[in-house]
């Protein structure tokens, strides 16, 4: 995905607010990007526009070769649904749907079933064999948010769009939903952006951009000798670390 020279405004002559003034990135393929800034920066704006969440004022979005600041609102719904993940700092999901149909929610609203292998292997990964028929009311925060993270994967997604994710978490809870993300990345080859005003959840990303006052004023890797919790992740306890997942849905 590529940002080039976005700008988002509001309002009108001297109530004007200019939200992302120029703004250009790159978000590489099959990487973790974390959108780092104080509240009112602009960060969460830059992640609604990128969604077709939000409508540019000027400037060019691309993912996948297509421009969505030219898509009409049905394509944008299109877009998202096929190739669009959310994770969002409150959860979202349905009260009244099983943590199954939570998961699986995008795929039945498009019309097909889900892909079966991919959702064993979330379920597992993100330990929820034994909340399937929960409602969220029955489930801690920390499992309602890795029945958020599946329905984002289920559709097997180009990009998962998360906005503050542990926001509403314990730090250990946190931890385990970050190594989740990250492994969303090397074990599925999906692209993660994650808005955070955590420095250390983004360490957990391969670039950080960091902004202020509607502006990117720095692209950098995080250290890589910055320790971070890593989670055990029950999928992957009985191989060594870097070892891909055999049979892993792509």
């Amino acid at each position: 995905m590529t940002v080039s020279a976005v700008v988002k405004t509001y309002g009108r002559g001297s109530a004007e607010v200019r939200a992302l003034d120029g703004v250009s990135a790159g978000i590489p393929r099959a990487q973790f990007t974390a959108v780092v800034g104080p509240s009112g920066s602009g960060k969460s704006t830059l992640m609604h526009c990128m969604a077709g969440l939000d409508l540019v004022t000027s400037g060019s979005i691309v993912l996948d070769g297509v421009e969505i600041t030219e898509l009409s609102d049905r394509a944008l719904t299109r877009l998202r649904r096929q190739s669009i993940g959310f994770v969002f700092q409150s959860f979202n999901l349905l009260p009244q749907r099983t943590a199954y149909e939570n998961i699986v929610l995008p795929v039945t609203m498009a019309g097909g079933p889900p892909n079966h292998k991919l959702l064993d292997y979330l379920v597992e990964v993100l330990w929820l064999a034994s909340q399937l028929s929960h409602r969220p009311a029955e489930l801690s925060g920390g499992q309602q948010q890795r029945v958020a993270i599946a329905r984002a994967l289920v559709t097997r997604p180009a990009v998962v769009f998360a906005d503050e994710p542990t926001g509403n978490l314990d730090s250990r809870t946190g931890a385990e939903v970050l190594s989740f993300l990250r492994r969303s990345v090397d074990d599925l080859g999906r692209s993660v952006v994650m808005v955070t005003q955590d420095p250390t959840s983004a360490q957990y990303a391969d670039q950080v951009l960091t902004f202020e006052d509607g502006s990117v004023i720095e692209i950098a890797v995080p250290d890589a000798d910055t320790e971070i919790p890593v989670v055990p992740v029950i999928a992957s306890s009985r191989r060594p670390a870097g070892a891909s997942l055999a049979g892993c849905p792509s």
